[in-house]
């Protein structure tokens, strides 16, 4: 597959001359991407833009290890996946479901399974044919893409008249008479186009914007050097996490040089973070063996041991060693580890205390940003009528899983819709 695959022409004039039944779309994503085929299937004539040289970077890096679209589990289970938001990203699921999502793909042309774990993948498991199949798509609905244009805000006080920054010098595209939907992502991977930028500008017309934050990122606890030099890349299978307080959940993640991250970080990610932001730090219990109940690790590790050192008898009797021994090590005391009521405890509940979640833009995903009160029927900005928002623009989060995706699409959706009811209110004649 070859970028240019991907890659669509900059239109050559000036200024877009539009109409009432044009819509502008700014941000290539899958919410970007999704807003537009809603509005040009409406009939509507729809012009998009992007900062990169081609559409869905961001997409198909994420496709790259398995193009993980949606999830098959219970709905009510899967709509429970968003957390404190999960009441105002419900609307976009119930209009888009996963199975919606699966049979939307298959009209491209694009066949899925699901995962022993339940995730629905592609069946060659890649991003970039799913993305050709839905341009051509796009581009035989009319779509026209305009690239290498990055959105600076509006001229003035005009909200009809957008800036944009092009290799040519700045461009002004006139949205009088249509609709405006923005799609620029929240600020993790600023390299493929994500980077917040759009939040001071958004700001400073009014609109209430939560402050974006790493979501789906690991954290630093601040390991010793010799424990990071010796562990550091090290994988964590069959074990199972909980953030103080809460409920233990089984999975996978990965030692760092300066903390953890993984699938099973991830899913927790949220918790942590909101605890370190209020307390300063966060204390996370790891259990290093979540097959064996509490009393078998007691009998285990009280078991007479003879000259066999600790470590020797815990590989022995119980499989620990490695990074699992290692990390007993770093997280208890001396006077821990030497009592073997104590230490058995802590190998069902290893506190391990994170400091601070990495950087944003190493992040998956951001949360933050658009709140929902700031929205009109969950899409269109409040301070700035015919404005609508979609994606992660937008103040939700949710695990990685197909979960992000799946609330993307559905955000697409459903503001390309409120963009079509609201030029219908303006009179307009569209087709179904």
């Amino acid at each position: 597959m070859l970028a240019s695959d991907f890659l669509l022409p900059a239109m050559s004039d000036s200024t877009i001359e539009t109409s009432p039944r044009h819509a502008i779309v700014v941000g290539g994503g899958p919410a970007g991407l999704m807003a537009a085929e809603v509005l040009a299937t409406g009939g509507v004539r729809v012009d998009l833009y992007d900062a990169m040289p081609s559409v869905g970077r961001k997409f198909l890096l994420a496709g790259k290890g398995g193009m993980n679209i949606t999830h098959a589990e219970p709905y009510d289970a899967f709509a429970a996946r968003y957390g404190s938001r999960a009441a105002d990203v419900q609307p976009w699921l119930d209009a888009f479901p996963p199975e919606q999502v699966r049979d939307w793909i298959h009209g491209l042309g694009i066949d899925t399974f699901v995962g022993t774990s339940g995730r629905v993948f592609p069946t060659d498991m890649k991003a970039a044919p799913l993305l050709r199949a839905w341009l051509h798509r796009l581009r035989e609905a009319g779509v026209t893409f305009h690239m290498r244009h990055r959105w600076l805000g509006w001229r003035n006080d005009d909200t009809r008249a957008l800036v944009f920054a092009t290799p040519d010098g700045e461009r002004v595209v006139d949205a009088q008479g249509g609709a405006t939907v923005l799609a620029l992502g929240g600020a993790s991977w600023a390299r493929l186009g994500s980077d917040g930028a759009w939040v001071p500008l958004l700001a400073a017309r009014g609109v209430d914007v939560a402050p974006l934050v790493p979501a789906n990122c690991g954290f630093d606890a601040d390991w010793t050097e010799h424990f990071a030099s010796r562990h550091a890349g090290a994988p964590l299978t069959t074990v199972a996490m909980a953030v103080e307080g809460g409920a233990f959940r089984k999975g996978q993640y990965v030692v760092t040089a300066s903390g953890i991250e993984g699938s099973l970080v991830y899913a927790l990610a949220a918790a942590i973070r909101d605890r370190i932001a209020q307390d300063g730090q966060a204390t996370v219990r790891v259990d290093l063996l979540p097959d064996h109940d509490t009393a078998r690790v007691l009998d285990e590790v009280t078991r007479p041991r003879g000259t066999r050192s600790m470590s020797s008898h815990l590989q022995s009797r119980l499989g620990v060693k490695g990074v699992k021994s290692g990390l007993l090590h770093e997280c208890l005391t001396k006077a821990d580890y030497a009592d073997p009521v104590r230490l058995a405890r802590a190998l069902k509940a290893l506190p391990l205390v994170l400091k601070r979640p990495r950087p944003i833009d190493e992040a998956i995903s951001s949360a933050g940003g658009v709140r929902f009160d700031a929205l009109e029927g969950g899409a269109m900005l409040r301070a700035l009528p015919g404005v609508f928002v979609a994606g992660e623009m937008v103040d939700w989060e949710a695990p990685t899983g197909g979960y992000l995706l799946t609330a993307c699409f559905g955000s697409g959706r459903a503001a390309g819709r409120a963009a079509l009811d609201w030029l219908t209110g303006r009179g307009l004649t569209l087709r179904s």
